[in-house]
């Protein structure tokens, strides 16, 4: 499932097939025009993601990030929760940027000023750790560390670029839509079948996420198939 998102619209797009997300994802920059500017692309840190040769502004997922220390809070309750109180303070200031409607450049300086030393110093900490062998590298925690710090500049590309989101969950949602129809149908018979599945999940999920009813925008579809031909 890839995402776009633009001052308030949305466009979900399902992609059914052999192919990863960074092949599907060139298939779609491939239409985009070449006169715009590189798209932000936020994703978790997998490889496959990269649309190949297509240049886009790397962002990764905090969410998932996070997701490494919530795993082995248990056994390693005081330095996540340092962590994860960090990143809570984080979320609440993008929450107050969603909140007052804040334009990306606004947005952008409220971070800057309120997460920029909360993150500089969570960076500081998470080097520590590790410098000063005050956690094992080889451990649950030691690894979670080195992911963050070795994908820090994507992981904090919201206090860099204008727009730039904190996470990936708005895929995340999206592709409950996909899993949910997995184990209703199960499968399809034939790749024409899943790419007019795809189409279909997409016009639907798309409608949802700018507010409109999926049916009656379906019908309308029909009622004007010339217009939409000849747009």
């Amino acid at each position: 499932c890839i995402v776009a998102q633009r001052q308030g619209h949305h466009i979900a797009l399902f992609f059914t097939g052999r192919k990863h997300a960074g092949e599907n994802l060139a298939d779609v920059l491939a239409h985009r025009a070449s006169t715009l500017a590189a798209p932000i692309q936020m994703c978790d840190a997998l490889s496959r993601n990269v649309p190949g040769e297509l240049k886009t502004i790397l962002s990764h997922c905090l969410a998932h990030a996070r997701r490494r220390f919530v795993d082995v809070v248990n056994d390693f309750p005081d330095e996540c929760r340092h962590l994860l109180e960090t990143l809570r303070e984080v979320y609440k200031t993008d929450a107050l940027a969603r909140e007052q409607a804040l334009s990306p450049e606004d947005r952008l300086r409220l971070h800057q000023a309120q997460s920029g030393p909360l993150m500089d110093a969570l960076e500081k900490w998470l080097r520590e750790q590790i410098e000063q062998h005050k956690v094992e590298p080889n451990s649950g925690l030691g690894d979670a560390i080195c992911y963050m710090r070795k994908h820090w500049v994507q992981l904090t590309l919201f206090l860099r670029e204008p727009g730039a989101v904190l996470d990936n969950n708005i895929c995340e949602r999206a592709l409950k839509k996909a899993i949910l129809h997995r184990k209703n149908a199960l499968f399809y018979k034939t790749l024409n079948g899943a790419h007019v599945g795809d189409i279909f999940m997409s016009l639907i999920h798309s409608a949802e996420m700018n507010g409109e009813n999926p049916f009656e925008y379906l019908v309308a579809l029909q009622k004007h198939h010339q217009e939409v031909a000849a747009n």
